[in-house]
């Protein structure tokens, strides 16, 4: 742990954040590919944090289920240890790294053998406070009245 104006800090979370209020949690070697988690992952960067939720939870890949994990307890740790609002945090940075891949050998005829790869990944994901902003409200459209009474001639 590194010591930074008296208090112990991450240096982890140091790399990862410096002085932002926020959060990361990462998922070790999970046994999905990095390619196919990659996608998935691809869908919550940017979004806010309950949103990233909603579209993982209807997401149809399998490795979703993993990222929904590392993204609900990344939310949790920002609550938790850092006391920020839930419905102010955005992903703001999401990767993922290989991990260590395991060999295994599948027999096959006359004597061969083939190589299975059986690959690993490592999730992270960070959230950060955003301020909440509040979205502008727009007039309604007005129809022109020329457009109106263009319809209202070739109807007659």
């Amino acid at each position: 742990m590194a010591v930074i104006d008296g208090k112990r800090v991450n240096p982890r979370r140091v790399q990862l954040l410096g002085d932002a209020p926020g959060a990361f949690a990462e998922a070790r070697y999970v046994r999905t590919t990095a390619m196919k988690t990659r996608r998935v992952v691809d869908l919550i960067r940017g979004l806010p944090a309950k949103e990233a939720l909603t579209a993982l939870k209807f997401a149809p890949q399998a490795a979703s289920e993993q990222v929904y994990r590392v993204v609900e307890s990344a939310i949790a740790n920002a609550e938790h240890n850092e006391r920020l609002d839930p419905d102010s945090l955005l992903v703001t940075k999401a990767y993922v790294d290989e991990g260590p891949t395991m060999k295994r050998f599948r027999p096959r005829a006359q004597g061969r053998a083939y190589r299975i790869r059986k690959r690993t990944c490592h999730i992270t994901v960070v959230v950060e406070s955003v301020a909440p902003t509040a979205k502008p409200k727009r007039a309604p459209k007005k129809a022109s009245g020329s457009r109106a009474a263009a319809t209202k001639g070739s109807a007659e």
